[in-house]
């Protein structure tokens, strides 16, 4: 018997990286799985691996239109969510006297507007059983160089769990954060491999001696979104190796 069964889940940005292991680890739990992308070859790429227990639904978490169909046919499929992982997002760097108005209302627009209003529209689906996860970055929590606009972003959300729980009190999901550290993805695989003294530094700076998986951060999600974690809200947990506890 899985941890999820019988769950109905969103995965928003689920087509690939974290999303997608994430996507994998839930339908290996016994719950049904709806993925978003923006990109429509990725996106049914991925669903076809997924299997016939995800759906895949093409939408960009920073505009409201596209979240509204979103969930209209979330609600017209399967009446309900049980799981939200807010997952969508984008990392990008950029030194602080280099950042443009067009670099700051992109990052801001998908990483804390299209949260924001991920939650928004998914909470009439959802009862106070559901599980809300935001993922967050311990890059959040910490100081770094070319990091000011991204980590701003992701400490919002931090705010957004504490302040949902509040709103939400009796009424709604839990809300909680999910904060992950350096972890290897599709999409930096090639960079860490062809970049050894990086990959080297990066290792080095966790505690346990090691650079994240993305099945770190998928069963993490599991005990979020599954009863075990029932008396649990409003927290930041990291799966970061211990970067933010030293």
């Amino acid at each position: 018997m899985g941890k999820l069964d019988g769950k109905i889940a969103l995965i928003t940005g689920g087509s690939e990286g974290m999303g997608f292991d994430t996507a994998k680890e839930f339908l290996n739990e016994g719950a049904f799985v709806f993925i978003t992308g923006r990109r429509k070859p990725e996106l049914e790429k991925a669903v076809e691996t997924l299997g016939a227990n995800a759906a895949g639904i093409q939408a960009d978490s920073g505009d409201l239109a596209d979240l509204d169909r979103l969930f209209a046919e979330i609600k017209a499929k399967k009446g309900r969510l049980d799981i939200v992982f807010a997952n969508a997002g984008i990392y990008e760097q950029k030194p602080f006297g280099q950042v443009t108005e067009e670099f700051y209302d992109k990052c801001v627009d998908i990483n804390v507007k299209g949260v924001f209003f991920t939650v928004q529209k998914a909470i009439p689906l959802m009862d106070q059983t559901g599980s809300i996860i935001l993922n967050g970055s311990f890059i959040g929590s910490s100081g770094f160089p070319g990091m000011a606009v991204y980590g701003a972003t992701k400490a919002s959300l931090r705010s957004f769990a504490r302040s949902f729980t509040g709103e939400l009190k009796g009424t709604g999901p839990r809300v909680n954060v999910l904060s992950p550290g350096p972890i290897h993805t599709a999409g930096n695989a090639a960079y860490l491999a062809n970049n050894a003294e990086v990959l080297k530094a990066v290792t080095a700076s966790v505690p346990l001696g090691r650079i994240g998986e993305g099945s770190d951060i998928a069963k993490t999600a599991v005990f979020l979104g599954s009863s075990d974690s029932s008396f649990i809200a409003g927290v930041e947990l990291f799966v970061d190796g211990g970067i933010n506890a030293v």
